[in-house]
């Protein structure tokens, strides 16, 4: 079912009326997902009940007598206008008021009592002592007090509802990362067809730039291919004939033709899609605070009202049991609770949406509070995820130096699309400039080759070198061995096939990492990174920001096995991610953190996407949890300690002194209580959640 579909389980308030509502129970399944529309309908549902009847208590509110007596103002009066109060606040009631009483059902039938059940137990005594009044049994002005009552109930229940995504999206975006339609190599040539049309044993030609359809298998051609979506792997990984590809990666230089191995369920990416479900799936069902606190409050309203009920028939004063019984049911009727953390969450996210910050898991958010340690992919996120020139090395018998090796390599690369060119050509233009070239040749698999100044200048790795029969000058040897130890790209430069330099390369680090990782650590967070790179790269990275574990050559369903064994220690765990192979591990973990550069379905999977791939962003997620957290417990202990001494003083316990509160007054109290809840959710518009003080 997922973490966002699971808040059904987690607040009754919106549990139940997915069941009613909604068209049917979605908890308990994925499916009900997709057969309902997930809580983007309800939020829906919920948004025009309350825009409906807001506008129908207007008339309702405006006429009733005793808001006309408290502000000094009469509305123009007709014959009929006596049964407009009546009229719509029954409808307001009936339709406006059906997601709670169905709710309530619900819970009282599963003997759960819950915030349902105590708003559909306090509209349903204000609708009967209303109807009652209207009849001539008493003279209670009701009316308008269920209007707002529903009003109230259901912008709450919108607001948290629009702070919670959809599970299903996660599912949805990993299926994009597969074309539309395959070209199929026939006798005669190529066909476009479906994905669903392929067939184990097909082949089909992925063109250069193009996505592999299915798993399979090259037959013939060689290319490099973009892992990154599914392996985390930051380079372009070169395969030939006889290696393995998967669905959803990029050619991104060549053409070759693949036979297929795998189509539909029995890909990686359906297993990994499969993760996703699974870890989504996963979660306890941990009941949220205004939920426990109405459930309590449910059961000392209920047995207050039964007790001022009968204390006061004992005395013979059934008139004032039946008022002080209203009023006690009135007067705990849950606006402030109701308010108390949907409010909280809708201004806080409304502020974070502001400070780049998406939360789409009310839940994860309030977990980040806690978390005692941040497990961090590498590409993409501590990293920029794409190569960047570190280090060059100049043959002694080379005369132009540096500035003259890049100028010579720039200019071979130029034509080049290969992510390594494009970063050799920055660090060429950077430092001055390239110099021209002619007659380009791709080496596909080996690097490239052009004529520059009269010579033949080629650029390649050691597959360039072997082809060529060049050795490394003996002056570079120990230098280019250190940089492959660390995990670095190298690139070698012939001119006339003799090596004149040789270049690293490497997956650049983000600047603002150290800070974030420094500052996690100061407040006692540990830090962990996972990659799909190899031990040699992680591990540099690691001791570059003081990481305090590494998982390396990490596989993508690993990487979920990972977060499983860290709170498995006991610990509470943030992931940060941008990947498809994150995906998993984003749902399995605590909090879900996605840097939101990176891909569709690692934002669906997380509870919160950090708009920028600023890492320190997640301390302002911690800055928010707690702020958020503790309004939360503010309004939660405010409006339950206002039932707390307002239920007693309705039930009369002060009238030996004088003091007895009636139905206005209760109402009133408990509209004062709704103020102070808002008026302190309104102080989180002040927190500062800018990355760069955060740490």
């Amino acid at each position: 079912m997922g973490r966002h579909a699971r808040h059904d389980a987690e607040s009754g308030a919106v549990a139940e009326t997915h069941d009613d509502v909604g068209g049917g129970k979605t908890t308990g399944s994925h499916g009900g997902h997709g057969s309902h529309g997930g809580h983007g309908d309800h939020a829906g549902m919920f948004q025009r009940r309350f825009w409906v009847t807001l506008v129908l208590a207007v008339p309702v509110v405006l006429y009733s007598h005793m808001i006309q007596d408290w502000f000094g103002f009469h509305m123009p009066e007709f014959p009929g206008s006596w049964l407009i109060a009546p009229v719509l606040g029954t409808f307001i009631f009936l339709w406006g008021g059906w997601p709670f009483l169905s709710g309530g059902y619900r819970e009282a039938r599963d003997l759960q009592p819950g915030m349902m059940l105590l708003i559909s137990l306090a509209i349903t005594v204000a609708f009967v002592a209303s109807a009652a009044t209207t009849l001539g049994f008493f003279d209670l002005d009701f009316w308008w007090e269920l209007a707002l009552l529903v009003v109230i109930m259901l912008l709450g229940h919108w607001l948290e509802m629009r702070a919670v995504g959809q599970a299903s999206s996660a599912l949805e975006a990993l299926s994009e990362l597969l074309p539309d339609s395959a070209e199929r190599v026939t006798e005669s040539g190529t066909e476009t067809v479906s994905l669903e049309e392929l067939e184990s044993g097909d082949v089909v030609l992925v063109r250069s730039g193009g996505r592999v359809p299915a798993d399979g298998e090259i037959v013939s051609g060689a290319a490099e291919f973009d892992e990154s979506m599914v392996t985390g792997e930051s380079r372009p990984v070169p395969k030939d004939a006889g290696d393995r590809v998967v669905a959803g990666t990029v050619a991104t230089d060549s053409s070759v033709r693949v036979k297929v191995t795998a189509v539909g369920e029995e890909t990686a990416l359906a297993g990994i899609r499969r993760l996703v479900e699974e870890a989504q799936g996963s979660r306890s069902r941990a009941q949220a605070l205004a939920d426990r606190s109405a459930a309590l409050l449910f059961y000392f309203a209920l047995g207050a009202g039964i007790i001022t009920f009968f204390t006061w028939s004992a005395i013979g004063q059934a008139g004032q049991a039946v008022e002080n019984t209203i009023t006690v049911l009135v007067i705990s009727c849950p606006h402030a609770l109701g308010l108390a953390i949907p409010l909280v969450i809708a201004l806080s996210t409304g502020l974070s949406a502001r400070n780049g910050i998406l939360v789409k898991d009310r839940l994860a958010l309030e977990r980040m509070r806690s978390v005692d340690a941040v497990l961090f992919d590498k590409t993409g996120t501590l990293t920029k995820g794409e190569p960047a020139l570190t280090t060059v090395a100049v043959a002694e018998d080379f005369e132009g130096g540096e500035d003259g090796l890049l100028a010579l390599a720039g200019a071979v690369e130029a034509d080049s699309e290969h992510p390594l060119a494009r970063a050799i050509v920055a660090a060429a233009q950077e430092r001055g400039g390239m110099r021209e070239a002619s007659g380009f040749r791709s080496l596909t698999g080996r690097g490239v080759e052009a004529e520059v100044d009269g010579a033949t200048v080629a650029v390649g790795g050691p597959a360039l070198l072997r082809e060529r029969g060049a050795e490394v000058p003996e002056d570079l040897k120990d230098t280019v061995e250190k940089w492959r130890e660390r995990g670095a790209a190298v690139l070698h430069v012939l001119r006339d096939g003799k090596v004149v330099g040789a270049f690293a390369l490497e997956d650049e680090v983000r600047p603002e990492s150290r800070e974030a990782v420094d500052a996690l650590h100061e407040r006692g967070v540990r830090v962990v990174m996972i990659t799909g790179d190899a031990r040699s790269v992680a591990e540099a990275v690691a001791e570059d920001l003081g990481i305090d574990e590494v998982f390396a050559e990490v596989l993508p369903e690993d990487k979920d096995r990972v977060v499983a064994e860290l709170q498995e220690r006991g610990e509470r765990v943030a992931m940060v991610g941008d990947g498809v192979n994150d995906a998993p591990a984003l749902a399995r973990a605590d909090v879900g953190l996605a840097i939101g550069a990176g891909t569709d379905v690692a934002m669906e999977s997380a509870g919160v996407v950090l708009a920028s791939s600023d890492p320190r962003a997640v301390l302002s997620v911690v800055k928010l949890s707690k702020a958020g957290y503790r309004k939360m417990l503010q309004n939660l202990f405010w409006a339950a300690g206002y039932n707390i001494a307002a239920i007693p003083l309705a039930a009369g316990v002060l009238a030996p002194v004088g003091i007895l509160l009636s139905p206005a007054v209760g109402a009133i109290l408990m509209s004062l209580s709704t103020v102070v809840v808002a008026l302190n959710a309104q102080l989180l518009r002040g927190l500062d959640l800018d990355p760069a003080r955060a740490v």
